[in-house]
């Protein structure tokens, strides 16, 4: 692999501050741009469950919902070897550009859709398929925003560049989302909201596009890179021109099969934190519409805050102990919020046990992203950190829709979200066990 390592020394060289501020920026709002989409879904689940999946069960109708959530998880492993290697291939940049775009239309598309009760059983299948198409586009912009932003900033600056692109950029994500709900909770309080309010926060994906298209349209390439591709003209650097394949073969399919035991667990636990709260102080707590989106809001910046955080913790102690450390915390605290947030009906402690779960819960990927980079050269890291991100991300996803399947009523979803934490995290902690240390191993 030594050919693959010698990017190094003129990608670091040739990097400049403009370069560095604009990628961080790319990748930190890429990221946040298409977990604001992604949100949309769950801050209006109960509704959209009941237009396009009603049950007499509010918890199978709720179950539905994150059904279609975890299909569109099940494509952006398909996405990241599309884009993934395109990005390796003709680089980082047009990849982010037409993933981020893609994501905001497809996004934007799901307030045209006719309900169950004005077109019958074809509207669940519409949007099931508009789902898969959504899917692919996020996988997409996992494979580039994952990358650009890492190689473009200083050794001793990766970790916490991943809990900000990571964690950070699902913060921003989520208050953005927030903050459009707190909007349209507003502007189509109380039944209205199931009518046109639902509608309105699907068509703010245009709102992404729009934004993507302006920040990424003038971003300079990533220099590992550009790096590559020089050594690659001068015959010095091994040309992939398969790099998903590589991935799957060789040394490389047994780097991304542990890899998964880490983005598992971390993608496992950040859904049935961050992503389960929408539904959990909606369906258990009984909050109010735009008191909710508040606390929410809050949730996103104690989310933002966890990420960096434990991001420059990984720069500080290492990877794998990082990754030991909150898997033991969050196996044992989050079953403990998940009952207390479930027992109590005082807005403090909600919000004071909402700002916890968030924190615990995107602590716990926070340095996945710049692990899975130094787990791959630069010739296959969009491919290998996209798929092993969005694999383990997509069974990971998975897990509200179990929660709310083996729950048999809405009152028993706290107890299933505390046992099925306890287990993913377990799944983390075996990953956390077996992997080797990777600070410092970026090539």
């Amino acid at each position: 692999m030594a050919e693959m390592d010698m990017p190094v020394a003129g990608a670091q060289a040739s990097a400049d501050n403009k370069q560095m501020v604009n990628a961080i920026i790319a990748s930190v709002l890429g990221w946040a741009l298409d977990l604001f989409d992604l949100f949309i879904l769950l801050y209006v689940a109960p509704v959209v469950g009941a237009l396009f999946f009603p049950s007499s069960n509010a918890a199978l109708s709720l179950a539905a919902v994150y059904g279609s959530f975890a299909v569109t998880l099940l494509m952006r492993p398909l996405g990241s070897a599309v884009f993934g290697h395109y990005a390796d291939v003709h680089g980082r940049k047009q990849a982010m550009l037409i993933a981020i775009v893609g994501v905001g239309l497809s996004t934007a598309a799901f307030g045209l859709l006719p309900t169950i009760a004005q077109v019958g059983v074809i509207a669940p299948i519409i949007f099931l398929v508009l789902r898969l198409v959504q899917g692919i586009f996020v996988g997409g912009v996992v494979a580039s925003t994952h990358t650009i932003g890492t190689e473009s900033v200083p050794a001793n600056w990766r970790g916490a560049m991943s809990g900000l692109v990571g964690g950070g950029g699902a913060g921003i994500g989520a208050l953005l989302a927030s903050f459009i709900f707190l909007i349209t909770s507003s502007v189509f309080p109380g039944d209205a909201f199931a009518v046109w309010g639902w509608r309105f926060m699907f068509f703010s994906g245009l709102l992404s596009s729009l934004l993507g298209w302006f920040i990424f349209r003038n971003l300079e390439e990533s220099p590992y890179f550009k790096e590559l591709k020089r050594q690659q003209g001068n015959k010095q650097a091994k040309v992939t021109k398969a790099p998903v394949r590589d991935v799957f073969s060789g040394e490389y399919r047994g780097v991304l099969l542990v890899n998964l035991l880490i983005t598992f667990g971390g993608g496992a636990g950040y859904y049935l934190t961050s992503g389960y709260l929408p539904s959990f102080l909606k369906v258990i707590n009984a909050v109010p519409n735009q008191t909710s989106s508040l606390i929410l809001m809050g949730a996103s910046v104690s989310a933002f805050f966890s990420a960096v955080l434990v991001g420059a913790l990984s720069d500080w102690i290492g990877r794998k102990k990082t990754f030991l450390l909150i898997g033991v915390l969050a196996a044992v605290l989050l079953p403990l919020c998940y009952l207390n947030l479930a027992a109590t009906k005082d807005t403090t402690q909600i919000t004071l046990l909402a700002l916890a779960i968030a924190f615990i819960g995107n602590a716990g990927y926070a340095p996945v992203l710049i692990f899975l980079n130094e787990r791959f050269p630069t010739a296959l890291r969009a491919s290998g950190t996209g798929l092993s991100w969005n694999i383990g991300f997509a069974l990971g996803g998975m897990m509200p829709t179990f929660v709310s399947l083996v729950s048999a009523s809405p009152a028993q979803i706290p107890m299933s979200l505390a046992y099925f934490a306890v287990g993913v995290f377990v799944v983390y902690l075996i990953g956390a066990i077996v992997i080797p240390e990777t600070k410092g191993n970026f090539r």
